[in-house]
């Protein structure tokens, strides 16, 4: 009996001691736990967003003397400068090869955020393969990248305007000026017979401007008759020449409006009419020319009343946005209104909106 009970003694002692022991391993691993969190939370709070004077963002911009462009990398050079943060900024030439090539530079240097303006939108994929590799933020702006090329890497961005918006602003400043001079249809079939200036085959600004131009004439109720459309690749000369070509093969009688992807084409087609005695001051001999981007020039030529209207293409805040996406990125920081100044939609995207400018305002877009 007596060694019965010692035997329950030693059991309930060693069942005792597994306990306490299971006890110290438990508390001694939840006490470990506590201090790795404890430690990980005060290493986050001991590690601040980077300064802006500690970041440089790498740029690239399709070519320098886009009229528009150089409007947008000025901007952008003034916001790097607002922030403190280093902003080296390159040219591409118009060549994607080149801009491919500087890209490798910027990450061979170790800059801490891309913005990309690109040459060929085929070549965004591989650019922000090349970003994604590094972990580096890019920043595309003005030539929006495909949807399936945005989703592949968390930390691209595109800033830009809505290409329709502009398109439709274009036309309904047209259809506002048949509205108003009656006399402008000069056949008086009710259609307004139009040649098109377009920027770069493919680019979604020209196409959209194109077709929602003339969704919007058609929608004020006229109908639109092409006599002539072809690219004149953004460019002013380019635009001369092409328009040239146009009044000659359908004559100055029958070409009732002008519509232009962008301002510097707008301005070029109006150097071919002032050639031919139109658009000078005589109301007799006026064809009504509309662009898009109010850059200088444009505003010029509405103020001296050669062209007729254009859209507001806001390439400051583009650039003021591109340069704080990049910055806000670099530093670690979430992409939002609080910390870029710029409603941002899906998380990826900050549209700039487009103003319609007309004799009306033009003065208040003149610096």
């Amino acid at each position: 009996m007596k060694k019965t009970l010692a035997l329950v003694l030693a059991a309930m002692m060693v069942s005792s001691l597994a306990a306490c022991g299971g006890s110290k391993a438990e508390s001694s691993s939840a006490a470990a736990s506590e201090t790795a969190s404890e430690a990980a939370s005060a290493s986050s709070e001991a590690a601040p967003a980077a300064d802006a004077s500690d970041i440089t963002v790498g740029a690239c911009i399709y070519k320098f003397d886009d009229t528009f462009m150089t409007g947008v990398r000025n901007n952008m050079t003034e916001a790097a400068k607002t922030l403190g943060a280093t902003l080296e900024i390159v040219d591409s030439q118009n060549k994607q090869p080149t801009q491919n090539e500087q890209v490798d530079t910027y990450i061979t240097k170790g800059v801490n955020a891309l913005a990309v303006n690109p040459v060929d939108l085929t070549a965004a994929g591989p650019i922000i393969d090349k970003a994604m590799a590094e972990d580096l933020p890019i920043v595309f702006l003005n030539r929006q990248p495909s949807d399936a090329d945005m989703a592949k890497y968390d930390k691209t961005w595109y800033v830009g305007a809505r290409a329709e918006e502009s398109g439709t602003m274009s036309g309904e400043i047209i259809a506002d000026y048949f509205k108003e001079h009656t006399d402008a249809d000069k056949n008086g079939d009710g259609k307004i017979q139009y040649v098109m200036l377009q920027g770069e085959p493919g680019h979604q600004d020209a196409t959209l401007r194109t077709e929602y131009s003339i969704k919007a004439i058609e929608s004020a109720g006229f109908g639109a008759d092409k006599l002539a459309a072809d690219t004149a690749m953004w460019d002013k000369v380019k635009a001369t020449d092409l328009m040239k070509t146009f009044i000659a093969a359908n004559g100055l009688d029958k070409i009732e409006a002008v519509l232009a992807n962008n301002d510097d084409m707008a301005l070029g087609a109006i150097e071919a009419l002032k050639a031919e005695g139109y658009n000078t001051g005589d109301a007799t001999k006026y064809i009504p020319v509309v662009g898009v981007d109010a850059t200088a020039p444009a505003l010029a030529a509405m103020k001296d009343g050669s062209l007729l209207g254009t859209v507001l293409n806001d390439g400051k805040n583009q650039g003021i946005a591109t340069i704080n996406i990049a910055v806000a990125a670099a530093q670690g920081k979430e992409i939002n209104k609080d910390n870029v100044g710029f409603e941002v939609t899906d998380g990826k995207y900050v549209w700039i909106p487009y103003v319609k400018v007309t004799a009306e305002n033009y003065e208040e877009f003149a610096s």
